[in-house]
């Protein structure tokens, strides 16, 4: 693809962007909003929802006291607990079929980005009954009202509560793509920091990772507006102080509230600004291998701001300053080079390695070739890779 072509078609992109209606949840936070939350429901009339969650929620019953609140207000929540991490189509078509045969008027997720994704695509059902999944895949194919949808994040990473995204697994073809439309953005988002606590520390380590490369890859990327870098500078700097705290302490609150700030903010940073490679790496890492997502982010982040060399080195030093990781008196450069030194040591600290087990010497090609489309025209990165440089960049976290 020509590199013209493509920064050409990201310019054409940004002006569409000002003309599309964006919005931002109403935001319910604190210990405690979890229970809080279920007013939202009530405000709308709801009396009948589709709780969107997944086998280990269940396990844990963390949504009893939503549930049993919504009970006390005569809300009726309908189950639907078999999302699998990297949430596919059957996730979808099934919990899509319960929300119609059950006449729900609203869908709550219930858990960590998989469970958020899987709802926002029963969501975009909802409005286009006609219309499969692969049908509205990539931008502003859904355009019709969805039902009331409520995020309530377990995890600390995906920002999936303020964002345009379902990203949706497709087992047969090895595929993992973005439904992204305006109208997928939650209504309201619950930021109950008690959900968080139970945590294991490798999940708040990679899941923490996550919403670092949304904030990083949304401010070095072309597509920026004032709004979005000031998202990404809070949340770059709220990880860096206080993720190897809730990884060493999880139940030191304080680091909870502020990576779930953190997480939401990175997600309001890429929601418009985009992500970029490492996103279209992770993608095919997680559609042929599984591998979870934040894991591949954390891995990936790194070699590829290496990678940028010169065309990042400038934001990247901003966001060392943020971070708090330059020195007085250093170079843009030397600026740079400290901030991906930083990341690593976060990494190294938090047990995160170096490289992904399992990748296959066979699917290398055509794993490139994917993240290749991916990201182009769409991703407004600072070098467009071709699918030689994405070739390279598997064979360097190649176990």
């Amino acid at each position: 693809m020509n590199k013209l072509y493509a920064r050409t078609y990201q310019a054409a992109y940004r002006g569409v962007s000002k003309l599309v209606p964006w919005r931002t949840p109403l935001l319910v936070a604190g210990e405690g909003s979890v229970v809080t939350g279920v007013d939202e429901l009530k405000h709308r009339n709801i009396t009948r929802f589709l709780l969107v969650t997944d086998q280990a929620m269940s396990n844990l019953g963390l949504y009893m006291p939503f549930i049993e609140k919504a009970a006390e207000l005569h809300i009726e929540a309908i189950l639907y607990d078999q999302t699998v991490p990297n949430p596919t189509i059957t996730n979808i078509e099934q919990a899509f079929a319960l929300f119609q045969d059950q006449n729900c008027q609203a869908i709550v997720a219930f858990g960590g980005g998989s469970v958020i994704d899987c709802a926002k695509g029963v969501a975009a059902r909802v409005a286009q009954p006609n219309k499969l999944i692969p049908d509205m895949r990539g931008q502003l194919k859904v355009r019709k009202k969805t039902p009331f949808l409520m995020a309530i994040p377990t995890t600390a990473g995906t920002g999936s509560e303020g964002t345009v995204a379902a990203v949706i697994s497709n087992p047969e073809s090895k595929e993992k793509y973005a439904v992204n439309d305006t109208v997928l953005i939650p209504d309201v988002a619950v930021l109950d920091p008690e959900l968080t606590v139970g945590l294991p520390a490798a999940l708040t380590a990679t899941t923490g990772m996550d919403a670092l490369t949304h904030a990083v890859e949304a401010y070095i990327g072309q597509s920026n507006t004032p709004e979005t870098e000031a998202y990404s500078k809070e949340a770059v700097e709220l990880i860096f102080k206080w993720l190897p705290i809730a990884y060493t302490d999880g139940h030191n609150m304080e680091a909870r509230r502020a990576m779930q700030k953190a997480s939401y903010l990175a997600g309001l940073a890429f929601t418009r600004a985009y992500v970029g490679n490492v996103h279209a790496v992770a993608h095919t890492l997680g559609g042929y291998y599984n591998v979870p997502h934040g894991l591949a982010n954390a891995v990936l982040l790194p070699i590829l701001l290496k990678f940028y060399g010169e065309a990042a080195e400038e934001r990247l030093a901003d966001l060392a300053d943020f971070a708090g990781v330059a020195q007085p008196g250093q170079s843009v450069h030397e600026k740079a080079v400290m901030f991906i030194n930083a990341i690593e040591k976060m990494n190294e600290q938090m047990d995160i390695p170096q490289k992904i087990d399992g990748i296959e010497e066979k699917d290398i090609k055509a794993m490139a070739k994917k993240a290749y489309k991916e990201a182009n025209p769409l991703y407004p990165v600072p070098v467009i890779m071709s699918r030689k440089d994405f070739e390279s960049i598997y064979h360097t976290v190649q176990k």
